[in-house]
């Protein structure tokens, strides 16, 4: 189970302790189990500081604590404050990453029959789409959903999410393909054929949470050798 700690103080040394957990990070590299950390500071009170930090666990968090370099990180930290910071022991019950789970949905909505759903809570109606495998850019709303028909129309077909990581305002998806070919598709006829294909996709997100931009890296070339549309020259 993930493990948070909750570290608050107060302090008019920001700058210095910025510098001070920066030595921190440079000291511990290779033996500190900390994954993550925000610091933050109160918009209303700007004295008051508070420092996230996420474990694996807090056995892990406790084997950090107990390194030398934090020992010492925090009595200069103690130094720095206007009172002695208070620690929260938090165990993490919910995590949600609410960009990927956005970037997950289309990859649950877009299979399916006919017509593609309004993916309204989805994608910005401006979204921008950026494909290597496509002439043009497909942009706005309506031609997603054009796109999506396309993929419908020539298969029935699913996505194994593999990975997902989440930055800022990007999450990046590794996902599997698997699809039998059921109609036309490019000009290919149906060729009842089992099919899978790997790729990558990067999306941007809005503050809101939508899809507002998305960059395709897929293995094209072996979904055509797999429907049998590629001379032997071409492989």
């Amino acid at each position: 189970m993930t493990f948070v700690q909750l570290i608050e103080c107060r302090t008019s040394r920001l700058d210095e302790m910025n510098r001070l957990m920066d030595r921190w990070v440079e000291q511990t590299k290779g033996k500190r189990t900390a994954t993550h950390s925000v610091v933050a500071k109160d918009r209303a009170d700007a004295s008051h500081i508070v420092e996230i930090v996420e474990f694996p666990s807090y056995e892990e968090a406790m084997r950090n604590s107990e390194l030398p370099e934090t020992d010492r990180i925090f009595q200069e930290m103690v130094a720095l404050c206007d009172e002695t910071p208070t620690f929260t022991d938090l165990d993490v019950v919910r995590d949600e990453q609410l960009n990927s789970a956005t970037a997950r949905r289309f990859f649950e909505l877009a299979p399916g029959q006919g017509a593609a759903p309004a993916f309204n809570d989805v994608f910005i109606e401006g979204y921008h789409d950026h494909d290597p495998a496509n002439p043009q850019d497909v942009i706005g709303l309506d031609a997603v959903r054009r796109e999506v028909e396309v993929w419908r129309g020539g298969f029935d077909f699913s996505f194994t999410i593999e990975d997902q990581i989440a930055q800022g305002d990007r999450v990046c998806t590794r996902w599997t393909f698997h699809g039998r070919h059921k109609g036309d598709f490019l000009g290919i006829p149906p060729t009842g054929q089992d099919v899978t294909m790997t790729g990558t996709t990067i999306h941007r997100c809005t503050p809101d949470g939508k899809l507002a931009e998305g960059w395709w890296q897929y293995d094209r070339l072996g979904l055509m050798q797999q429907l049998g549309a590629l001379d032997p020259l071409e492989l």
